[in-house]
């Protein structure tokens, strides 16, 4: 399940794990308080150059980003509705540029990579936190971000093969089935490993 890491040797696979949470970290806090569309659709320009610095081919980020699209096509008609097309656009645009960073990491960063910048980060804090729960939490949360787009896909791509057209809720109900299916293997396989302690 973990592991849409992408070799490569450009300067942004170089760059250490722990800059880079620090960056995305910025990045996805000044994305979400930029309050027009003009910021907003200069961090996308940002996040396509840092696309291209890290030589990621096209096709492999597209497969990490469009699915979520999926999602913004019933989430953003109801923000029309409820605040207005502008508040529905800017709503989209953060998910996306949000979506296509914690991508980036994933695809630039190998897991192992993040568990060490985590022991780094909290090693101070040792008596009080278990870094290696915490690295582990990590990089779960932000491998999960593409898992469920990856989810949300397929199960799209199945009712499309099978000539299905159906309401939100013939969508949703299989996507959460299979994300709680999901996570109850990653959970026995964490308990496996000892981490149910």
């Amino acid at each position: 399940m973990i592991g849409v890491f992408h070799p490569g040797t450009s300067i942004v696979h170089r760059t250490p794990a722990l800059a880079k949470l620090g960056v995305l970290a910025v990045l996805v806090t000044a994305v979400a308080l930029l309050g027009t569309l003009a910021w907003l659709a200069a961090a996308s320009v940002v996040v396509v150059l840092l696309f291209v610095l890290a030589r990621v081919p096209a096709r492999l980020a597209l497969r990490q980003i469009v699915p979520i699209v999926w999602v913004l096509a019933f989430a953003v008609p109801v923000q029309v509705v409820f605040g207005g097309w502008e508040a529905a656009a800017t709503m989209a645009v953060r998910l996306l540029i949000a979506v296509a960073l914690a991508a980036l990491y994933t695809l630039t960063t190998p897991v192992t990579q993040t568990l060490d910048a985590m022991q780094t980060l909290l090693r101070p804090f040792a008596r009080w936190v278990d870094a290696d729960r915490v690295g582990l939490a990590l990089a779960l949360t932000i491998r999960c971000v593409p898992l469920l787009a990856d989810l949300v896909r397929e199960v799209v791509e199945a009712r499309r093969a099978r000539g299905s057209e159906g309401s939100l809720l013939a969508l949703a109900v299989p996507v959460i089935v299979r994300a709680l299916r999901t996570a109850e293997h990653l959970g026995e396989a964490l308990t496996a490993r000892g981490f149910d302690d």
